[in-house]
């Protein structure tokens, strides 16, 4: 273990981003501002069409709209300093800078595994109890899965914060990532981090087992009931509900266990600057599609609120 008696309080740290090419900077900011504007009208578009469409006026759509919301919070936390760091020479973070968005990013990513798994309980109770689903799934109860996702995903958030900020660092102050991230903070510190490791691994594998178990347990008796459904029609009206869920939960869990979910060891530098560019950025651009493209009701409450709102100005 590193001696920390040469241990210097770092005022900031330095990003040293995806590349330190300059004419590659410049196609990178191009990409990232592409797809941050996607993700923002996406969302939005999303947060709108719900909000305003008559016929998505249920738990399903209300869990939706909240994943928009959170995907345009998390991309926000990152997007536009990585952004602004593309046109800077030196990439500054104060400490208290990294520890805001280490937090706010950390609390976001395991709020919306909690949410996930809500959006597949939701799902199981429409399709195994339709006559008993308003009632189960009422406003109270859809509300109450939100706010526990919020509380359990910050709360986690603030653990790994108080763990990885009370370790001593060396004078040399690079974080070798293009935000602050947990695994390229402890190549930084000359404190055994043998306990963090622990606690991340504890805390971010019982949350993926709450989430995933529910998932699965979801998953499982809707597949079950759909079996038992006699018609092709019902059979796909029922798959074509799911579909969109589950390609996001697919993509989500499989990039962030990439990157936490393993041994320090495993640990490299530029495979997981590209895993991050993907949960980071990518993820939350493709989410608005995917509920878009794939769902009839939402492009019918498109439709109707485009005819409605925007046909007359445009006349």
């Amino acid at each position: 273990m590193n001696n920390c008696s040469i241990h210097t309080r770092n005022t900031e740290f330095i990003l040293r981003g995806l590349t330190e090419n300059p004419g590659l900077e410049i196609i990178l900011f191009l990409v990232f501002l592409i797809l941050y504007i996607f993700a923002l009208l996406g969302n939005v578009g999303i947060i709108l069409t719900i909000k305003l469409g008559a016929n998505l006026q249920t738990p399903m759509y209300y869990f939706v709209s909240e994943l928009a919301m959170l995907d345009l919070f998390y991309t926000s936390v990152i997007t536009p300093n990585t952004l602004a760091n593309f046109t800077r020479s030196i990439k500054t973070i104060s400490i208290s800078g990294c520890a805001a968005q280490l937090f706010l990013f950390g609390g976001s990513a395991t709020t919306e595994s909690y949410l996930l798994a809500a959006m597949a309980y939701d799902r199981f109770v429409a399709i195994r109890q339709p006559l008993l689903y308003v009632t189960i799934m009422s406003n109270a109860v859809c509300r109450l899965l939100v706010v526990g996702a919020y509380c359990a995903g910050f709360l986690n958030s603030l653990i790994h914060i108080s763990f990885i900020f009370s370790l001593k660092y060396w004078k040399a102050n690079v974080i070798d990532h293009f935000y602050c991230d947990i695994p390229p903070l402890f190549q930084l510190t000359c404190s055994d981090t043998f306990l963090n490791w622990v606690v991340i691994l504890l805390f971010g594998g019982l949350t993926s087992v709450i989430c995933l178990c529910t998932i699965l347990y979801s998953y499982s008796n809707i597949l079950l009931t759909i079996l038992g459904i006699s018609s092709s029609k019902g059979k796909s009206k029922a798959f074509s509900t799911c579909t969109s869920h589950l390609i996001c939960v697919s993509i989500f869990y499989s990039t962030l266990m990439l990157t936490y979910l393993r041994p320090p060891s495993d640990f490299l530098p530029m495979n997981d600057k590209i895993i991050s560019v993907f949960y980071t950025v990518v993820i939350p651009t493709i989410n608005p599609i995917i509920y878009s493209l794939r769902n009839t009701d939402v492009k019918i409450a498109v439709k109707k609120n485009f005819n409605k709102y925007f046909r007359p100005i445009l006349a």
